[in-house]
Formats: C-alpha cells, sequence, structure tokens
C-alpha cells in the first residue's frame, strides 16, 4: 500500500444504446445487456483474457436470479475467469457509486484496475404475485404427498391469480418519482415551458454528438441495435407543446413525456485504473477522478426527492477547495428537466443555501453553455443503474479533447445524490 493516495485514472467508457422500454431490448434482460457493455470494454481496451481486480455494479429492476449479476457478466465475458464481480445497487447512482468504491480503492494501493458498471431494464421487470398466492405455492412446494399439495390451495379464490405490478412510488410517501418532481417545479416555480426549452436543446446536442461523430466509440451494438432510439433530432416546442401531462392532470401540472425521461433498457461502463496499470498496458488515462461525494436528505419531511444533489455538491467542493464556477463542463443528470432546472435555482437561492447547505451566501448560478453540451437523459434515456457510467464515459472523453474539469450530480430515489469532479490529464498533474 502507498502512503500518499494515487490517482484514479479513467480509461474510458461505453454503453449499448438506450433503448425505450418494451420496444428494441423487449427479450433483452440484465445480463445479457451488461455482458455486452463489458464485452465492449474489452474490444475497447484489449482486455481479452486480462485480469481485472473489480467489476463492481447491478441493476435496480432484478430478478431474485440476478443476485450475483455482475460476477455473472464477467464470466460471459472474454476477462479472464479470475475477475471478481460484486453487485451492488444506489438507485440511479448505482455505477457511479461503483465507481467510487473502485476509485478509493486504486488510491489507496489495494487494487489496480476495475470496471465500474450498470444496467437496467424495465421490459424484462418481475412480475410476482401477492402474499398469498405466494405462500400457497411454498406451501405447495414443501408437501410431501398429493393431499398436502391439495390442501395448500384450499379456500383458493381466482383473484389471488392477478400479478403485482412493480412498485414505481417511493415506500415512505407513496408517491412516484415524477410526482415528487412535479412538488420541486411547484416550489421552484419552474414553468413547463422552460423544461421543454430544456428538453429540446438536450435532444439537439445529442443528435450533433452523433451527427459529428463523437458517439462513435462510446457506443458499441446490441441485439441489432446500432443507436437511442428514445433521440428526437426533429423534435419542436411546437411539437411538445401540446402533450399533456404525465404525473398531474391539474392545472398545476408540468411534467410531460417530452420532458421526463422515459423507462428505458441499456447498459454501460467505464474503465478505471491505476497510472502504472495503464501504463504498463498501454493506455493513456482520458481523465481522472479527484473528488467523490454521496448525500441525502429528509424528503419524507418535504425537502425535496431529487434536491440530494445540491447538498453532495455543496459539500464537495467545500472539500476540493473549489467555487461551483470553477469548472468547465458540468454533467447534471437530466431525469427530469425540473430537476436540473430546481437544482440549479436551489444554488442560486440565498435561502436554501443558508438553511438547507449552511451556505453564508448562494453557490450562485454556472455558466449554461457549459451544461450538458452532448446532451443528457432526456434524449438518451434512462437506464437507471447504468446512467452514472455513461455520464462518466462521456465526460471523461470530453475531457481528453478540451481539457479542463467537469461535474458530474446525479439524483437518486430515496431522496440521494452523487456527486463527482473529473480532472483533465494536465490540469490533475
Amino acid at each position: 500500500m502507498t502512503n500518499r493516495p494515487r490517482r484514479i485514472a479513467v480509461i474510458g467508457g461505453v454503453r449499448i444504446p438506450f433503448c425505450r422500454s418494451n420496444t428494441l431490448y423487449a427479450d433483452q434482460s440484465n445480463l445479457e445487456m451488461m455482458t455486452t457493455a463489458l464485452e465492449g470494454l474489452v474490444d475497447r481496451f484489449d482486455l481479452a483474457g486480462v485480469h481485472i481486480d473489480e467489476v463492481t455494479g447491478g441493476a435496480v429492476v432484478t430478478h431474485s436470479k440476478d443476485w450475483n449479476l455482475a460476477r455473472e457478466a464477467v464470466i460471459g465475458s472474454r476477462l479472464a475467469p479470475s475477475t471478481p464481480g460484486i453487485t451492488m445497487m444506489q438507485a440511479c447512482g448505482t455505477s457511479l457509486q461503483a465507481a467510487f468504491g473502485i476509485g478509493a480503492k486504486i488510491a489507496m494501493g489495494e487494487i489496480e484496475s476495475g470496471i465500474a458498471i450498470g444496467s437496467d431494464t424495465t421490459s424484462d421487470a418481475p412480475i410476482v404475485v401477492g402474499k398469498r398466492m405466494a405462500g400457497r405455492l411454498i406451501q405447495a412446494q414443501q408437501a410431501k404427498s398429493i393431499g398436502q399439495r391439495l390442501s395448500a390451495f384450499k379456500g383458493f379464490s381466482p383473484g389471488e391469480l392477478v400479478p403485482q405490478p412493480p412498485n414505481v412510488a417511493e415506500p415512505r410517501t407513496g408517491l412516484s418519482m415524477g410526482q415528487h418532481c412535479e412538488l420541486m417545479a411547484q416550489h421552484w416555480h419552474i414553468s413547463r415551458a422552460d423544461q421543454d426549452q430544456l428538453a429540446l436543446e438536450s435532444h439537439r446536442k445529442a443528435a450533433e454528438a452523433y451527427a459529428s461523430g463523437f458517439m462513435d466509440d462510446l457506443i458499441v451494438p446490441c441485439a441489432g441495435v446500432w443507436r437511442d432510439n428514445n433521440l428526437r433530432p426533429d423534435m419542436t416546442l411546437d411539437k411538445i407543446a401540446g402533450l399533456r401531462t404525465a404525473f398531474e392532470k391539474g392545472e398545476g401540472g408540468t411534467l410531460t413525456a417530452a420532458n421526463s425521461t422515459p423507462l428505458t433498457d441499456g447498459a454501460a461502463g467505464v474503465l478505471l485504473a491505476s497510472e502504472a496499470w495503464a501504463a504498463a498496458r498501454g493506455l493513456e488515462p482520458q481523465a481522472y477522478l479527484t473528488h467523490m461525494q454521496t448525500s441525502a436528505n429528509d424528503f419524507v419531511a418535504g425537502e425535496g426527492l431529487l434536491m440530494a444533489p445540491t447538498i453532495a455538491v455543496a459539500r464537495m467542493l467545500d472539500r476540493a477547495g473549489l467555487a461551483l464556477q470553477d469548472f468547465d463542463l458540468y454533467e447534471i443528470h437530466e431525469a427530469f428537466a425540473a430537476q436540473v432546472l430546481a437544482t440549479l435555482k436551489a444554488w442560486e437561492d440565498p435561502d436554501y443555501c443558508r438553511t438547507r447547505l449552511g451556505k453564508s451566501e448562494p453557490l450562485g448560478s454556472i455558466d449554461r453553455a457549459k451544461l450538458n453540451v452532448m446532451g443528457s437523459s432526456l434524449a438518451y434515456g434512462h437506464p437507471f443503474a447504468a446512467t452514472g457510467a455513461r455520464i462518466t464515459g462521456l465526460l471523461a472523453k470530453l475531457l481528453s479533447q478540451r481539457g479542463g474539469r467537469g461535474l458530474i450530480s446525479i439524483c437518486t430515489a430515496g431522496g440521494m445524490g452523487v456527486a463527482a469532479i473529473l480532472e483533465s490529464a494536465k490540469r490533475a498533474g
């Protein structure tokens, strides 16, 4: 182990195209998509047969059979079978949190290399029966005779066969993420027009990223798909202005299918390493992971389900000795356009910064021209656990081309936020 923390090199990332739920990946499982993303990293960085010290990540929507998801993806890939797979989950922050754990071990000299990965599919969501029917099935399975099996179904009602769909509501409030974000939009007075404008900009920037060739080495095909199918290059404000609201039907509703991320299937991964390991393999770091932060808030008491990234960023900036304006690029995950806009307003608000962030002055505003310059989740889609790796890989490539420093901010279910700072090799040196 080294006495001084080592630099955490971000070698690069890849992902499969993201697709709207129940469309082109309707037959793909989390394991299949994660393995494809892992194979994409193998191809890009010549890792066939190579031992990686850790592959860490997971999925948010999973079947019980996927308890060993990361390890099974490793076994299904061409990485050396000696590579451990560690499955974990922190909602939409999963793959970025995985990068945090890997990065910390690299910094302390515990490991030399790691892959942070995430996959999610709501097309293959687990459908379960109610507790009463589940109990009958277990009892029947454990029965020793035909009579005992039949007795397990005594008093059976056909209604017990009705499946229980996956629950997308927050357990503590009973509200969906979209409903919570509507409350945030109302609190921060975020207009629908501003949300629609942000969505339009995201699609236009993402379309340009594809047209310019920027996405070419970030995307690996999966199941015959080569491009995200949520992207709408022809989107206009007129086209989306007539959409009905999605979460609140009254006059106060502002969130629509256009300014909210759709349910999405996909996977992404990012390779991290020590500088020595990268040099030995002839790999040039695209960027360095320099700071990390996870925070949470009391959303049950009304602090805003998706506002915790404001806290994470503020704490991280304190440790880094940086101001919010000290960045060349900002990657704020677009779970909803309203979430991004509420975050920006909160950082500018004196009362919020004083009472929630413990600041005597607001963090201030950012240069919007530096925000999500290649588009973000509203355009590409949002497979929950994959988003952190997607953003990290994209930002690392941008920094390798432009230099400078980048900020990542991701909101998650459960009132949590994850944030990170990436720096180009020149700045981090």
